[in-house]
C-alpha cells in the first residue's frame, strides 16, 4: 500500500484550520444563525483522515494523491475530486460516490464492484482490467477513458456517455459479450 497527499475540503467559505491531537478541525464562522456576531463552530472537516474501509470523504479534493492498492470499500465519496490521482489495485467495491471525479485517474486493476458512481466524471481515466461489477454507472461519462479488460458484467448503464473510450476486450453488462479490438465508444 503506498500513500500519498491528503486534500481539503471543498466549502464555499474560506475556513481556518488547526491541529488538535492529530486532529483536523476546520473552523467556521457562522453568522445569521441565531449565534452571536463573530461566533464559530468547529466541524470535522474529515478530508485528511486516512484512508480506510468506510472512510468519509465527501467532497475532498484528493487530487494527485496516490492511493495504490488501499482498502476503501464502502467509503463515501460524493462530489470528491481525485484528479491525476493514482488508485491503482484498490479496493473501492461499495462505494457511495455519486458525482465523483476521477479526471485523468489511475484505476488499473482497481475493484468498483457494486459502487454507486452515478454522474461520476471519468474523462481520460484508466480503468484497464477494473471490475466494476454490479456497479450504478448511470449517467457516468468516460469521455476517453480506457477500458481494456474492464469487467463491466451487471452493471447499469443508462445514459453512460463513452465518447471515445476504449472498451476493447472489456466484459460486456450481460457478462458473456467480449468487446472487440478497437471497441471505441462502444462494445463491438
Amino acid at each position: 500500500m503506498q500513500v500519498r497527499g491528503i486534500g481539503r475540503a471543498l466549502f464555499p467559505f474560506p475556513c481556518r484550520r488547526a491541529v488538535v491531537r492529530g486532529a483536523c478541525i476546520a473552523v467556521l464562522a457562522i453568522t445569521g444563525l441565531g449565534a452571536g456576531p463573530g461566533s464559530v463552530a468547529p466541524v470535522r472537516a474529515g478530508c485528511t483522515d486516512p484512508p480506510a474501509p468506510g472512510v468519509n470523504w465527501q467532497r475532498c479534493v484528493l487530487d494527485g494523491s496516490v492511493f495504490q492498492g488501499v482498502d476503501l470499500a464502502g467509503a463515501r465519496l460524493r462530489d470528491a475530486s481525485f484528479f491525476r490521482s493514482d488508485l491503482s489495485g484498490s479496493d473501492l467495491s461499495g462505494i457511495s460516490a455519486f458525482r465523483v471525479k476521477f479526471v485523468n485517474t489511475d484505476l488499473r486493476g482497481a475493484r468498483l464492484d457494486k459502487a454507486k458512481l452515478s454522474e461520476a466524471d471519468f474523462t481520460k481515466a484508466d480503468l484497464s482490467e477494473a471490475s466494476l461489477v454490479g456497479a450504478d454507472l448511470r449517467r457516468a461519462r468516460f469521455f476517453h477513458a480506457t477500458l481494456r479488460g474492464a469487467d463491466l458484467t451487471g452493471a447499469r448503464l443508462r445514459g453512460a456517455d463513452f465518447t471515445g473510450a476504449d472498451l476493447s476486450g472489456a466484459t460486456w453488462i450481460d457478462g458473456k459479450r467480449i468487446c472487440a479490438e478497437g471497441s471505441i465508444g462502444r462494445c463491438g
